[in-house]
């Protein structure tokens, strides 16, 4: 068993990066709601012709940017400005329709990317950019809340298909019950790490999301030659 970011599963199961494009949940209930739905679940067994089969998704919250020298109030303020990003093509594609550089670097040699200026800011989650320290270099951190790419729980289908099916309710049931205190504690986490990074001099803004959903709109119509995917972009849309 292993927790992924749902990114890495998009280049080989192609239905995960609806995750990786913009504003596709109308809120954190609205994400909840998706992640406990038929349809969330039916997206989580997609992998099993890769021998991976999910369990459930974690929360890992919404990504925002985190920058040097200013803050990100809209779209425009991105121009010019190099972004690091996963190295996911959505996430790239991402970056570059709202008008930043998408650069993407592996998150280990982000710190120092950021005190050299390879970069001029980066995108994550409020625990992660407290825990990596990126808000010693990065003082001001725009709350846009780009997007909501969940971790998966994921389990070898050859380790599944040997259990019996009593053994296979008992690990969907952990799974669930390990989903709904993440989910607490993550919630949690969130408000500590935002206090911690005020507290180490961040400016924290929150700037209009409208702004930045009307920008990247035109990346979410690129998936309408692709069925499946867009399909799954409507069906999420219509989760009440």
């Amino acid at each position: 068993m292993t927790k992924v970011s749902a990114s890495v599963l998009e280049g080989f199961a192609p239905n995960f990066k609806v995750f990786s494009l913009p504003y596709i949940f109308r809120s954190d209930e609205h994400k909840f709601t998706f992640f406990e739905s038929d349809l969330g679940l039916e997206l989580l067994r997609s992998p099993k012709e890769f021998w991976l089969r999910g369990l459930c998704y974690y929360d890992a919250g919404s990504r925002s940017f985190y920058t040097i020298n200013k803050p990100i109030l809209s779209p425009d303020d991105l121009t010019g400005l190099k972004i690091r990003t996963q190295e996911s093509p959505t996430s790239v594609k991402l970056v570059n329709s709202l008008g930043g550089s998408a650069t993407p670097i592996s998150w280990g040699e982000l710190y120092t990317a950021l005190q050299q200026g390879v970069v001029d800011g980066a995108e994550n989650n409020p625990p992660s950019f407290y825990l990596s320290r990126h808000y010693e270099v990065c003082k001001y951190y725009s709350l846009n809340e780009h997007t909501s790419v969940p971790d998966v729980l994921l389990i070898s289908t050859i380790i599944w298909d040997d259990l019996s099916g009593e053994e296979q309710k008992w690990l969907e049931d952990a799974a669930m019950e390990s989903y709904d205190y993440q989910k607490k504690l993550w919630q949690k986490a969130t408000v500590e790490a935002l206090e911690k990074v005020k507290e180490a001099g961040v400016e924290i803004y929150y700037p209009d999301k409208e702004l930045f959903a009307e920008k990247a709109e035109s990346l979410l119509l690129e998936f309408s030659n692709q069925p499946e995917v867009w399909e799954l972009i409507q069906k999420i849309d219509e989760i009440q």
